[in-house]
């Protein structure tokens, strides 16, 4: 019997042996568990600088620049829960058996930058869209906010709280930001307060077609700093804790941070804000040309026997615009504004961005062989150079704020007249009969709508059938057809 038990404990003793060799000898040399401590972290800037060979006094600084660039932007930073009421049937019986719709609340949450000392806050436009209330939440403390305004076309926001004495973050240049440069994402990823991550600019002038938006403007910095859900409308910083952008959006499959991050260069965030401040609109700055990046597909399926691809291709011009008047046509190629080199749509986006109308601006473009220069004045999107500010009708009836369209607007969908949604408030008519925002409502059964208030008259007076026309969102037109009782 002993005999037995001895070689039950040495043939055990060896299968723990022979297991615990086998995950040794094939363990992954860069293994780590899912949260890791600083201390873990065989990254840090400490051990590249050994690597590297820098001398230890640069070392000390490096690890300096990121320590005092972080404890000056995270007071900075601020955490925003956006609140809304949702409207919904739980099934088909409810319709029967359930007089009237339920609600439910949803709470969503972003990151935000404090832009003065006297409660103005700088977010994405993403992060405060559809809010019934906003909350702004700094320490322990936590404040309504007042939504300022709005521009999708950057996808940013602006909110006020009643506070004083904020700790506003130091305003840089993305204009001076290089490729290759360390920066600093600060946010509040998956609810984590104050996180700080690190990495450098891998590139700028990106377009990736995410903004939702008639007149997107698309040039953002890309980072390899971690962004992740939570640190939209957070802040990129530079070794000196200025702000050099505003954290939008990943390129991810999984929702999740995949090496690539996309900030608003804080130029045209600057100028975003302190419009939005002043006038509660963005006065944007309108050539009247569209424009495309120049390659060599382009160019070959256009036939257009070119040397170079420097510059950007014009594939349409606004009648009664600065383009129009200065002789630009489609297929012209713009190769520099204010003697400042374009070499892609983004660039060009970029530099139109921080103009305003009335503003002077020499465009110097080539036709063929030919080159032409010429200076024009911007405008408004109603082609004037006055100071727009925007006007919304209210309706509680439709549930809805409404304004006319602008002139581009009726140029770019080839149409005489409309009034465009806006906002769609929950319980409201316009929201029971699923219509959506930017839609663009142009008659109504037989009546022409070139005013909110007469849109809001017809819809309170017709009964029966009902037949809405418009364009939606993406220039589509069509119609949608209802029975109002």
């Amino acid at each position: 019997m002993k005999k037995y038990i001895a070689l039950f404990i040495i043939s055990t003793s060896a299968g723990f042996l022979g297991s615990y060799l086998f995950q040794l000898v094939n363990e992954p040399m860069d293994s780590a568990p899912k949260f890791m401590t600083i201390s873990e972290n065989s990254e840090s800037p400490k051990v590249q600088a050994i690597v590297s060979n820098q001398p230890f006094s640069e070392l000390i600084s490096d690890d300096n620049d990121f320590v005092n660039a972080s404890r000056t932007s995270t007071q900075s930073v601020v955490y925003i829960k956006n609140i809304s009421e949702h409207t919904y049937r739980m099934s088909f019986m409810d319709m029967f058996f359930y007089d009237g719709d339920r609600t439910t609340q949803r709470v969503s949450s972003g990151s935000g930058v404090i832009f003065s000392s006297d409660g103005y806050i700088i977010s994405n436009n993403h992060v405060v869209a559809e809010a019934d209330k906003l909350e702004v939440i700094i320490g322990k403390d936590t404040y309504v906010a007042k939504l300022i305004g709005t521009d999708p076309s950057t996808d940013l926001s602006v909110l006020k709280i009643e506070a004083k004495n904020l700790r506003a973050i130091p305003i840089g240049s993305s204009h001076d930001l290089q490729v290759g440069e360390g920066v600093i994402a600060v946010g509040n990823p998956f609810n984590l307060t104050s996180t700080v991550t690190s990495g450098i600019v891998s590139a700028k002038a990106r377009a990736l077609n995410i903004v939702q938006d008639k007149f997107p403007i698309e040039s953002f910095i890309q980072t390899d700093a971690a962004i992740n859900p939570g640190n939209s409308g957070g802040a990129l910083v530079n070794r000196k804790g200025e702000l050099v952008g505003i954290n939008t959006a990943i390129l991810s499959r999984t929702g999740s941070y995949a090496g690539y991050g996309f900030a608003v260069p804080v130029d045209i965030v600057k100028k975003v804000v302190d419009d939005l401040i002043k006038y509660g609109e963005v006065q944007k700055a309108i050539m009247g040309a569209d424009v495309v990046d120049l390659t060599q597909d382009v160019s070959n399926r256009l036939d257009l026997n070119l040397e170079s691809y420097e510059g950007v291709l014009v594939t349409s011009v606004i009648k009664g615009f600065a383009a129009e008047e200065v002789g630009l046509k489609t297929e012209d190629i713009i190769v520099s504004l204010d003697g400042t080199s374009v070499n892609s749509k983004a660039e060009f986006d970029e530099l139109m961005s921080y103009r305003s109308p009335g503003d002077r601006l020499t465009i110097k473009w080539k036709r063929g062989k030919k080159d032409f220069e010429k200076g024009v004045t911007l405008t408004n999107r109603e082609g004037t150079t006055k100071i727009l500010k925007r006007e919304l009708f209210t309706s509680e009836y439709l549930g809805a704020d409404l304004e006319i369209i602008s002139k581009v607007e009726q140029d770019m969908f080839n149409i005489e007249n409309g009034v465009k949604i806006t906002k769609l408030y929950t319980g409201g008519l316009l929201a029971r009969l699923g219509l959506e925002n930017d839609l663009i409502i142009t008659y109504i059964n037989d009546y022409k709508i070139d005013t909110p208030q007469k849109l809001a008259n017809v819809l309170s007076k017709l009964r029966g059938k009902v037949r809405i026309e418009g364009v939606n969102k993406s220039g589509t037109k069509g119609y949608y057809t209802f029975y109002l009782r």
